[in-house]
């Protein structure tokens, strides 16, 4: 079943999204899969900050990091560390770093702090420490759908 919201078709699945999410949250964009969720992110986000939360904020914390790592950007990537939520979480990166399996200058790409002040200050300051892992030429910025414009209205419509 399809129903038309502005010039977009949108069907059941989406329809039900657009409903719960509402005009209050701002823009809504439609996305086909969580990867097209993460890049569009990715390519509109000045930075990433990752509130304390489950699996599914710990992938996307992860995956910003080893985007950084690779070089796919350069944005500063923040932990909002609320009562030392991701203590463990630090401590394991520290311990990769310790045991060689993180490079040290790649565990300077997490910010974190225990206020939301304190974080954003951070994140002002950061400056990129940490050498890619690999050159930016040898990812397919396109493949990853980084480097790819967002699609035109039309072309979502007929995605949906």
């Amino acid at each position: 079943m399809r129903h038309e919201v502005g010039r977009r078709k949108l069907s059941e699945k989406t329809k039900i999204l657009f409903q719960i999410s509402g005009a209050s949250v701002g823009e809504v964009k439609i996305v086909s899969d969580m990867h097209e969720r993460k890049a569009e992110m990715a390519r509109q986000a000045d930075a990433f900050i990752a509130l304390p939360g489950g699996y599914g904020t710990m992938e996307e914390l992860l995956e910003m990091i080893t985007w950084s790592q690779l070089g796919i950007h350069d944005k500063p990537v923040g932990l909002l560390n609320v009562d030392g939520y991701y203590d463990p979480l630090l401590a394991l990166f520290d311990k990769g770093a310790a045991e060689g399996f993180i490079k040290a200058d790649c565990r300077q790409i997490i910010v974190s702090a225990p206020t939301a002040h304190e974080l954003l200050t951070k994140m002002e300051q950061y400056t990129r420490s940490h050498r890619e892992v690999a050159s930016r030429t040898s990812w397919e910025m396109t493949e990853l759908g980084y480097g790819k414009a967002a699609p035109e209205p039309e072309e979502e419509a007929a995605s949906c």
